[in-house]
């Protein structure tokens, strides 16, 4: 079962765009899909130590003007340094933390998966979940048997009726086949969980890329209908049949990506907001057997849902009654082969690997099993290993530290607020109840996940993740109709990212991100506001962005705005959509700054509340001191604040993963998240002495916050 994507989670960095995992549902959490796996290979890096993770002023390109390109200055070497290895389509300083943290969990369940009488019950279920997932050998002996019951099931169907049925089966283990249902805040309500729909049914990774008519469009359309032909001749069918059917389900799809709504009007959720009675969507969709659908999810009866797009049901309405059943029947199968893939034999794994990491992302090898291995688990039985994860990694006091720093940077948001020459006092007084009403989270959950109920063996791979995903389906359906839990995660303990939740009203730290380079208690102040204070910011920012900003104190949709206030913040919004798409990462190649406003926003207010912090943390402790007396490496407080922000997004990437990233991802590629930022900065401005004219000196900057 997906989870709708309408929860507009608002995440740090920039979301992983490679092949999918297996069965689970992905977290709801538009900015940051779940990371999806690419097949193996040989290692290709060793795991990175937190020595080299840590700000390094060495890593300056100094033969660059900072004036000029300030993320060529900050990170030209480091690039020099870290070419893309061939089993990824970027890499940067995330990255390397990434691998970090992976190599910990790797050493977690190498542990735990050797039986011993003492093992317990959390290492039994993500010891032999590695073990299974990693014996290759049996995979491949088993061949198509661990499927073969739902294939038969979909070749068994005799009428469109039963079409719901098999469908609530599918999406229960993680096939997204025809569309996404799941639970979620109302967005009116946000005390209650309702039941959700919305689109969905698609292998291709937006709705854009079937209704474009530019020739890498159609040739990326092309290459999708030979892979899926390519899987459904592994499974069996003649090259005639498998291209007839691959034909099919592109048309299929191609319908249903008419019906759906584009990228940058999810952004705005009064477009994906449509409460209506199960009848109503009856009425929308009479050709679908809702009732029986819900009925087999195992969700609890319930008479009202959010229709998030409307006119997707009428697409999908329109060839439920159109499309012959046996098109159907291909399409189904098409979805289960494609969400089983990557626990399937080593010949469905290459091919899957070949159109979704090489065609889609550049990379040119596959991953190391390993690390397949490890982030499905992290996936489907993340707070099983999350805990094991913070005994080893994250002490107590780290926990104290951050919530400290993120006190003082919701006192300098507070203080930028009231300093805002644009905004009326009535609607930062409302400003600043949203600001204080803001939770904290940090680490990990305050009470962890159960999977109790989760069977896992070691001989069934493929089993073990129908059964997660399951597991997960019922835990999340299960809440429908009931009082909102504000203690749960959508991100797991070891994961390198942060979020904002508008509909929780709260900002989340995993314990992934809270190491070098983004914090490390060895770093002077400057350092740490640069790095994970800046991403402390962007999370407290994403509260007051073209979508939070739409949200109140409680989490709820509503207007708090008057229209004097409301028309001079669009009028600074639309100042940063101007100026990023005015970006070109590749010729002819621009960045959406629609589709990129809430991220870039949350960039800039981010960096210029965490300098204000900064400066109210030196202020604080050394009022009489100059910068210049505080300088270290021969750099000012501010130059390091700077350096530390930049080297954050240290990264090179491959052309396709741009490409893909620009398409469909609402974070800007990494140069420009950086000079993007310290353009609309005289403080930066200042710290470099730039002068008006040089690239890194707007001569219209914008501000928002």
């Amino acid at each position: 079962m997906l989870k709708p994507a309408v929860l507009f989670v608002c995440a740090f960095a920039l979301s992983a765009q490679t092949p999918p995992a297996p069965q689970q549902p992905p977290k709801p959490a538009p900015g940051v899909p779940a990371t999806k796996p690419i097949p193996q290979q040989k290692p290709s890096l060793a795991p990175a130590s937190q020595t080299t993770l840590r700000f390094d002023p060495s890593l300056v390109d100094k033969s660059a003007d900072p004036c000029v390109d300030f993320y060529q200055y900050a990170c030209g070497n480091w690039m020099k340094q870290n070419p893309i290895p061939p089993d990824q389509s970027r890499w940067g300083r995330f990255s390397e933390l990434e691998e970090h943290n992976r190599e910990v969990l790797r050493q977690i369940l190498e542990d735990a998966e050797k039986p011993a009488p003492n093992r317990d019950a959390i290492s039994q279920k993500i010891g032999d979940y590695y073990y299974a997932c990693m014996n290759e050998a049996a995979i491949d002996a088993a061949g198509l048997k661990p499927i073969q019951p739902q294939l038969d099931r979909i070749a068994a169907l005799r009428d469109k009726q039963q079409l719901a049925a098999e469908v609530a089966r599918l999406q229960s283990i993680g096939a997204g086949a025809m569309f996404d249902f799941g639970s979620g805040q109302d967005f009116k309500n946000s005390n209650m969980v309702i039941a959700q729909f919305d689109q969905g049914g698609l292998g291709l990774p937006d709705r854009d890329y079937y209704l474009k008519t530019d020739a890498r469009s159609v040739e990326i359309r092309q290459k999708y209908t030979a892979h899926v032909a390519k899987m459904f001749e592994l499974a069996g069918e003649s090259p005639r049949q498998a291209k007839l059917d691959a034909d099919n389900i592109l048309a299929i799809e191609t319908a249903l990506a008419k019906g759906s709504l584009d990228r940058v009007s999810r952004r705005d959720p009064v477009k994906v907001y449509h409460k209506m009675s199960v009848a109503d969507l009856e009425k929308l969709g009479p050709a679908f057997q809702w009732r029986a659908f819900f009925r087999d999810t195992g969700a609890p009866q319930f008479t009202e849902l959010n229709v998030a797009t409307p006119e997707f049901v009428k697409a999908l309405n329109a060839e439920i009654e159109n499309v012959p059943l046996d098109q159907w029947k291909t399409y189904l199968r098409w979805h289960l082969l494609h969400s089983s893939a990557p626990l399937l034999p080593k010949p469905f794994v290459d091919a899957n690997f070949d159109f979704y990491g090489r065609t889609m992302t550049g990379a040119t090898v596959l991953r190391p099993r390993w690390k397949r291995c490890v982030d499905y688990v992290d996936r489907q039985l993340g707070e099983a290993l999350g805990q094991k994860y913070v005994e080893r990694a994250f002490p107590p006091d780290a926990k104290q530290r951050t919530l400290e720093m993120v006190h003082q940077i919701e006192k300098a948001m507070g203080e930028s607020i009231q300093t805002l020459d644009w905004m009326t006092p009535a609607t930062k007084q409302q400003a600043l109840i949203k600001l204080h009403a803001i939770t904290n989270k940090i680490g990990y959950p305050e009470k962890w996940r159960d999977y109790s109920s989760v069977a896992i063996r070691r001989d069934d791979p493929l089993g073990n993740s129908n059964r997660a995903a399951l597991f997960e389906s019922h835990r999340e359906l299960n809440k429908i109709d009931k009082p909102v839990d504000r203690t749960e995660w959508d991100m797991t303990p070891p994961t390198v990212n942060a979020y904002y939740d508008p509909l929780m009203n709260n900002i989340n730290f995993p314990a992934g991100i809270l190491q070098p380079p983004f914090y490390d208690n060895h770093a002077d102040d400057a350092v740490n506001y640069g790095g994970i204070g800046s991403v402390i910011g962007h999370e407290l920012t994403h509260a007051f962005d073209d979508e939070g900003s739409q949200f109140d104190a409680q989490g709820n949709l509503r207007n708090w705005w008057t229209p004097a206030d409301a028309k001079a913040f669009q009028e600074r919004v639309a100042c940063i959509a101007k100026q990023y798409s005015a970006f070109e990462p590749l010729p002819g190649v621009n960045i959406n700054g629609q589709l990129t406003l809430g991220e870039n926003t949350a960039d800039n207010g981010g960096a210029r509340i965490a300098l204000r912090a900064l400066h109210n943390a030196e202020a604080s402790q050394a009022p009489n001191a100059s910068s210049a007396n505080r300088s270290i490496d021969n750099l000012t407080p501010e130059q390091r604040y700077f350096l530390s922000f930049g080297q954050i997004w240290c990264a090179n990437e491959r052309p396709e993963a741009v490409r893909l990233q620009v398409q469909t991802d609402p974070h800007s590629p990494p140069r420009y998240r950086v000079n993007g930022v310290v353009q609309n900065l005289q403080e930066f401005q200042k710290a470099w002495s730039c002068k008006a004219g040089q690239p890194m000196v707007s001569a219209n900057a914008c501000r928002v916050w």
